[in-house]
C-alpha cells in the first residue's frame, strides 16, 4: 500500500497533466500543501517568500505543459534584459530596442499558435500541400505574452515602478492564479504589491473563499453541466429541433461565460487569499445596453489591454470618424485572431467589429430616445440576441455550421417542443433558468450576500466551502472538463 501511495506522489510531481485545472482535485490538494507552507513563510524574507512562490507557479506550468514551460523562463529573462537595455539607451535606441522587444516576445506565440493556421490558408490559396507541423499550443502562451508585452511597452512610456528586479518580474508573470487563463494582470499593477509587506488577512482570506466558492459553482457546477447538451448541437445541429438549436444557442452563451468568469472568481480568491489584489475581469456582461458597454463588462482585462497597447497607438477616437471606425474593425478583428487560430474567430471578431461600428454611427440618434424601462428592456435584448448570435460563430466547427444552427432556431422554432425538452432534461433547464436569474441578479443583493457570509461563525465558512466541494464532485463527470479558455 505504501509502495501504491509513493508511485501516485511521484506519479504527481514529475508527470506533466494538462487536466491540472484551479477545478481539479489534485490541484486543490496540491494548493493546500503551498498554502500552508506559505502561510509558515509569509513573514519570512521577502526574497524567499517569493521565490516559493515562483517555484510553485513553475511546478503548475509544467504540470500543464511539461517541457514547453521552458519557453516561460525563456521569454521572462529576454523580455527582462531587453527591457533594462532600453531604459538605459537613448530615445532613439530606445524605440528600436522597444521594436526588437516585442518581435522576439510575440515569436513562440506566433510560431505555435499560428504557424499551422498560415500553412493551411497557404494550402488553400496557392494550392501547395505543405505538411502541417507537429506543434502543440502551450497553455497560458497568450496572457503570459500579453503581460510581458504590456510590461516593455509600459517601461518604454515610463510607466512602470523603478528598478525592477528579475524576481519581481518572474513573480509577476508566472504568478500560478492567472499564469494559464488571466485575467490579464499587468507588471506595473502586481509589482508595487509586492513591495508592501504581505499579509493573509482575515479579509483577504474570507474575500478568497467566497469567490472560489462563487467561482466552484459557475465554472465546475452549472457551465460543466450545460456544455455537454450544448456539445451535441454544434456537433450536429441538423439532428435536432429548432428548439433544442436555440436551447443550444442559450445554453453556450451561458456556458462561455459562466466558464470564463468563474475561473477568473477562482483565480482572484487564489489571489486574494495569498493577500494580492487582481482587478475583476467581469462585470455582468449581458446586462449591458450596448455593444460598447459590452465590451467594458466582457473580459475587461483583455479589452482595456487592446485599448491602450492597440486602439490608443492606432489613434483611437482622435483622427476622424472614418479611422475611428477603421480602428474598431481592426482591434475586433485581432481580438478574435487571439482566441483562435481560426477563421471562425476572424468572423466572429468581424461581427463584434461591424456591430460596435453601427453602434458608433447610431449614438448620436440612439440619445434621442428616452431612457426608460421598456427602453432599457428592449436595449438589453437586442444586444443579448447579438452577443449570443454571435457566439454561434464563435464555438461552431465551420460556416455551414454556424449558419444551420442559426436557421434552424428561426425557421424551424416551435414552442410546442418546451414541455418534452423540459422532460427530457430538467436539472439542464433548471440550471440554466437558475444561471441566469444569477447573473441578472441586482448588484446590492449579491453585496448583502457576501456580507452574510462574512459574518458567519468560521464553521459554518468551512462547511459551506465543504459543500460546494461536495457540489462539483455530484455533479461533475468522471473528468473535469477543460477551461474553455485554456486553448486561447
Amino acid at each position: 500500500m505504501f509502495r501504491t501511495l509513493a508511485d501516485h506522489i511521484v506519479h504527481f510531481f514529475t508527470t506533466p497533466d494538462a487536466s491540472l485545472a484551479f477545478t481539479s482535485l489534485p490541484f486543490l490538494c496540491a494548493f493546500i500543501i503551498f498554502f500552508n507552507i506559505y502561510l509558515l513563510l509569509i513573514h519570512a524574507r521577502r526574497t524567499l517568500l517569493l521565490t516559493y512562490v515562483i517555484l510553485f507557479s513553475l511546478f503548475f506550468a509544467y504540470k500543464a505543459n511539461g517541457t514547453l514551460v521552458l519557453l516561460l523562463p525563456a521569454t521572462i529573462v529576454c523580455s527582462w534584459l531587453l527591457t533594462r537595455w532600453m531604459q538605459r539607451c537613448t530615445s532613439a535606441a530606445r524605440r528600436w530596442l522597444l521594436a526588437l522587444n516585442i518581435v522576439v516576445t510575440l515569436l513562440p506565440l506566433l510560431y505555435y499558435k499560428y504557424a499551422n493556421f498560415l500553412t493551411a490558408t497557404l494550402n488553400d490559396i496557392i494550392h501547395t500541400n505543405f505538411s502541417p507541423l507537429s506543434l502543440v499550443l502551450p497553455l497560458g502562451i497568450s496572457f503570459y505574452t500579453f503581460q510581458a508585452l504590456s510590461y516593455c511597452i509600459d517601461a518604454y512610456r515610463q510607466q512602470t515602478p523603478s528598478r525592477v528586479t528579475l524576481l519581481e518580474y518572474t513573480f509577476a508573470i508566472t504568478f500560478f492564479p492567472t499564469l494559464m487563463a488571466g485575467p490579464i494582470t499587468r507588471p506595473a499593477y502586481l509589482i508595487p504589491q509586492l513591495r508592501r509587506p504581505l499579509c493573509a488577512s482575515r479579509t483577504t482570506v474570507y474575500t478568497g473563499l467566497w469567490l472560489i466558492m462563487v467561482g466552484l459553482v459557475k465554472k465546475a457546477v452549472i457551465s460543466d453541466y450545460l456544455a455537454q447538451f450544448n456539445e451535441w448541437i454544434f456537433d450536429a445541429p441538423a439532428d435536432y429541433s429548432g428548439f433544442e438549436n436555440l436551447m443550444g444557442i442559450l445554453g453556450f452563451s451561458l456556458q462561455i461565460y459562466l466558464d470564463f468568469s468563474g475561473y477568473s472568481d477562482i483565480a482572484i480568491g487564489l489571489a486574494s487569499l495569498l493577500g494580492l489584489h487582481l482587478k475583476d475581469n467581469f462585470n455582468a456582461p449581458y446586462k449591458s445596453r450596448n455593444l460598447t458597454e459590452f465590451w467594458r463588462r466582457w473580459h475587461i482585462s483583455l479589452s482595456t489591454w487592446f485599448r491602450d497597447y492597440l486602439y490608443f497607438p492606432l489613434g483611437g477616437s482622435r483622427r476622424g470618424t472614418r479611422r475611428t471606425l477603421l480602428n474598431l474593425l481592426i482591434i475586433m478583428l485581432v481580438s478574435g485572431l487571439w482566441h483562435g487560430a481560426s477563421w471562425m474567430f476572424v468572423v466572429w471578431g468581424g461581427l463584434h467589429g461591424i456591430g460596435l461600428i453601427i453602434h458608433k454611427l447610431l449614438r448620436p440618434h440612439l440619445r434621442t430616445i428616452p431612457d426608460i424601462l421598456p427602453v432599457r428592456i428592449l436595449s438589453t435584448l437586442l444586444t443579448f440576441l447579438f452577443v449570443a448570435t454571435a457566439w454561434v460563430f464563435f464555438t461552431s466547427p465551420d460556416l455551414a455550421t454556424a449558419i444551420s444552427v442559426i436557421r434552424l432556431s428561426i425557421t424551424e422554432f416551435d414552442p410546442a417542443y418546451l414541455q418534452p425538452f423540459y422532460a427530457a432534461r430538467p436539472l439542464w433547464v433548471i440550471l440554466l433558468l437558475l444561471g441566469y436569474a444569477l447573473h441578472f441578479t441586482p448588484t446590492r443583493i449579491a453585496h448583502r450576500l457576501r456580507l452574510c457570509y462574512f459574518r458567519t461563525p468560521w464553521l459554518i465558512k468551512l462547511l459551506l466551502f465543504l459543500l460546494v466541494v461536495q457540489l462539483v464532485i455530484n455533479v461533475s463527470q468522471e473528468s473535469v472538463r477543460p477551461f474553455i479558455y485554456a486553448q486561447f
